[in-house]
């Protein structure tokens, strides 16, 4: 895998950090593993990179196992620098209601 010069800072939301929290341990070790691969390849196949539509348009959603769900959000910062904001976590039922 190479490196993603595209991204350059990740973020994660207060909402998001307390998602985590709650998870179960195997689905926090997951979102590790599933983010060491987000980081070097955003399209790596096993993410399932995806926009949303909806009230979720504007959002992009990754996968961490068969259920759960990343959803984050991209910006430009001031200095034209791509960051990626991991908003919330949860399963596919729990997101998408």
């Amino acid at each position: 895998m190479r490196a993603n010069p595209n991204v350059n800072r990740i973020d994660y939301s207060t909402k998001f950090l307390k998602q985590l929290k709650k998870a179960p341990l195997s689905i926090r070790i997951a979102f590790r593993k599933r983010l060491a691969f987000f980081i070097q390849d955003q399209s790596h196949p096993l993410l399932n990179n995806h926009s949303l539509t909806g009230n979720l348009k504007g959002y992009r959603s990754i996968n961490i196992t068969g259920d759960w769900r990343a959803i984050f959000s991209e910006y430009e910062d001031e200095e034209g620098k791509k960051v990626v904001v991991f908003e919330m976590l949860g399963t596919h039922s729990e997101l998408y209601k």
